[in-house]
């Protein structure tokens, strides 16, 4: 199934330019790796407001699926799990449960990410870790059930 997906990377010093955005380019390479297309991509600051707008953007844009990189793990400036609860229709535990214990498997200090996922409008938004292989290993880590939330997603309610 190919799915139009949105990338963002959440960064303050990567949106000020004091470093090159490696997360989101390896997002972007893992993505097309598993037939999707990229749709959008965007890089912000770590701001609660700045995330959202971004993730609407997207959403306006057509992306099924919203994949987002920092701004999870527990530094005062980490807000991007705050940033998509304000804005979910709801949240879906598993997936963040699921990147946790694959990755602590790779690392005692998976137990500290907050990576989540969670339903904005028709769309799934997932927050992965800033660390690009970080990210890519926990998408890695819930890739299957991906398509199928998409496609439940975008399934048009009948009335009775």
């Amino acid at each position: 199934m190919e799915i139009a997906v949105g990338i963002i990377t959440i960064s303050d010093r990567a949106s000020r330019g004091l470093y090159d955005d490696l997360g989101g380019p390896a997002l972007r390479a893992a993505a097309l790796g598993y037939g999707w297309a990229v749709a959008a991509e965007a890089l912000v600051p770590d701001e609660i407001s700045a995330i959202q707008r971004a993730i609407r953007e997207q959403i306006h844009r057509g992306c099924l699926l919203i994949l987002t990189t920092g701004g999870t793990g527990v530094a005062l400036r980490d807000v991007t799990p705050e940033a998509v609860r304000a804005i979910a229709v709801r949240e879906l535990p598993g997936f963040g449960e699921a990147m946790r214990m694959e990755s602590l498997k790779i690392t005692p200090n998976a137990i500290l990410s907050r990576n989540l996922a969670a339903v904005v409008d028709q769309t799934l938004v997932i927050c992965l870790p800033g660390k690009p292989r970080g990210a890519v290993e926990c998408l890695g880590f819930v890739v299957g059930a991906i398509p199928h939330c998409v496609e439940v997603l975008r399934e048009v309610p009948t009335s009775c």
